[in-house]
C-alpha cells in the first residue's frame, strides 16, 4: 500500500507535466495513424489488393493496421524510456528531488512503469479509434488490441529504461533507434508477413517482442487468434517487460546513489 501511494505521486508528477503538452501529443497520436493508414493501407493497399487479392486472404489495410498499432507502441515506448528518463536522472535531476522526500527508488520505478502503461494505453486507444474510422476494427472484441498493444510497448519500455538508467549521455539512444527500433519497425511483420524474410531474419524477428506483439494484435483484430498462440505471445511480451523491471531496479538504485 505504501509503495502504491509513493508510485502514485510519480504518476501524478508525470500527469502534471503531460498536462502542458497533451493537446499536441494526442493530436499527433491520432492523426499519424490516419495518415499512415491512408497512404499505406489505401494507397499501397490498393495496388496489393489488385495484384494479389490482399495478404493472407484479407485486404491489405486489415493486415496492416493491427501490425502498425504494435509498431507504434514500440516507437512510443522507446522514446518515452530514453530522453524523458535521462532528463529526470541527469539534466533536471527530478529523481533526486523525489528521493529527498519519503519516496524510495522502488516508488520511482513503479511509478514510471505505471505512467508508461498509461501513456501507451492512450496511444493504443487513439490508434484503435483510427482503425474504427477505416472500418478495420469491426467488433467489440477488437478492443482487446488496446491492452495487447500496451503490453507490446512495455516489452520495449522497461528494458530500454534499464539501459537508460546507466547512461551518462544520450549518445546510445541513436544506436538503439538505428539498429533496433527502425529495423524492427520495417521487418517485424507490420508491413508484410515475417515468413517472407530469409530464415535467419525470421529467427531474429521472432526473438524480439515486436513480432509477437504484431501477431497478437493482428490475431485479435482479424479474429483468427488461437488460444495457444495468444498465450505464447503474451508470455513472451510479459517476460520481456518483467525482465526489464528486474534489471532496471538495481541499475537505477546505483545511479541515484551516485
Amino acid at each position: 500500500m505504501i509503495a502504491a501511494t509513493g508510485a502514485s505521486h510519480v504518476v501524478e508528477y508525470n500527469l502534471l507535466v503531460f498536462k502542458r503538452v497533451w493537446r499536441g501529443s494526442l493530436t499527433v497520436s491520432f492523426f499519424t495513424p490516419l495518415f499512415f493508414l491512408t497512404a499505406m493501407g489505401l494507397g499501397l493497399g490498393g495496388l496489393v489488393n489488385r495484384g494479389s487479392g490482399g495478404v493472407g486472404g484479407v485486404p491489405y489495410i486489415d493486415f496492416l493496421a493491427p501490425g502498425l498499432i504494435a509498431a507504434t507502441t514500440m516507437q512510443t515506448a522507446a522514446f518515452e524510456s530514453m530522453y524523458p528518463i535521462l532528463a529526470k536522472i541527469m539534466w533536471d535531476r527530478t529523481y533526486f528531488a523525489m528521493l529527498a522526500t519519503p519516496l524510495a527508488v522502488r516508488d520511482v520505478l513503479v511509478g514510471e512503469v505505471a505512467w508508461l502503461t498509461l501513456r501507451l494505453t492512450m496511444v493504443a486507444s487513439l490508434f484503435w479509434f483510427a482503425m474504427v474510422v477505416f472500418g478495420v476494427a469491426r467488433t467489440p472484441a477488437s478492443l482487446l488490441v488496446i491492452p495487447a498493444a500496451t503490453l507490446n510497448g512495455l516489452a520495449f519500455a522497461t528494458p530500454i529504461l534499464a539501459f537508460t538508467a546507466g547512461q551518462r549521455s544520450d549518445t546510445g539512444f541513436g544506436t538503439i533507434a538505428r539498429f533496433v527500433i527502425t529495423p524492427l519497425f520495417l521487418l517485424g511483420g507490420a508491413f508484410f508477413p515475417i515468413d517472407k524474410l530469409p530464415l535467419f531474419l525470421q529467427a531474429v524477428a521472432w526473438a524480439t517482442p515486436l513480432a509477437h506483439g504484431v501477431a497478437l494484435c493482428r490475431g485479435i483484430v482479424l479474429g483468427n487468434l488461437l488460444a495457444g498462440d495468444a498465450f505464447a505471445h503474451v508470455t513472451v511480451l510479459f517476460a520481456f517487460a518483467a525482465a526489464g523491471v528486474v534489471i532496471a531496479r538495481p541499475r537505477l538504485a546505483r545511479r541515484l546513489a551516485n
